[in-house]
């Protein structure tokens, strides 16, 4: 059941934004349009912007679909960019509304998950410190992200499979270089 009323809200909040902004939605929009009362509203989320956070992750989770191994983050990632274009008014509306630290820490949160696994990957059967591990990822997962929001921010016009053709490119061997080179540091 929590499932499925997190579910009706998430319905509900991106069908008020195709007709209003985010900071025009009140809890009682969403409650009246989904049918359930205030208190479950509450059960399940602190705010609207708590809603928010949550809708932006679960999207982001059923895009990657599982596809966070080298062999396949460039697909999570066409993915990402298809759910984000697939809810273009969702996205654009809380992107205007809600503050851009926001939107990058659901962005980070998506991302930092995808590149973590891959890193994970290849450092299966070296010395590298999982702090260090951590550190490659979080590194990525900027360049990831800010490329994401440049695209948002450009209206979404761009050609995403050529965005993610050439985050390929620039990355092609870039991760495992990160991990040969923390290796060796800790060698010495």
């Amino acid at each position: 059941m929590p499932n499925s009323t997190k579910g009706a809200l998430e319905a509900s909040l991106k069908k008020l934004l195709l007709h209003k902004t985010l900071d025009k939605i009140t809890i009682q929009d969403l409650t009246s349009d989904c049918g359930i009362s205030r208190m479950s509203f509450y059960y399940h989320f602190r705010d609207i912007y708590d809603l928010v956070e949550w809708v932006c992750i679960e999207d982001g989770k059923q895009a990657l679909q599982g596809k966070k191994t080298s062999d396949t983050w460039q697909e999570g990632m066409l993915q990402v960019f298809e759910a984000i274009l697939e809810n273009k008014p969702f996205i654009l509306n809380v992107y205007r509304c809600v503050r851009k630290e926001k939107i990058e820490n659901y962005l980070y949160k998506l991302t930092y998950g995808l590149i973590a696994d891959v890193v994970g990957e290849k450092c299966i059967g070296t010395d590298v410190a999982e702090e260090d591990r951590a550190f490659i990822a979080e590194f990525y997962k900027y360049g990831f992200v800010g490329i994401i929001l440049d695209w948002i921010d450009r209206g979404m016009k761009d050609d995403y499979k050529e965005i993610v053709r050439k985050m390929g490119i620039a990355l092609y061997g870039n991760i495992e270089n990160s991990i040969h080179n923390f290796e060796q540091i800790n060698k010495r």
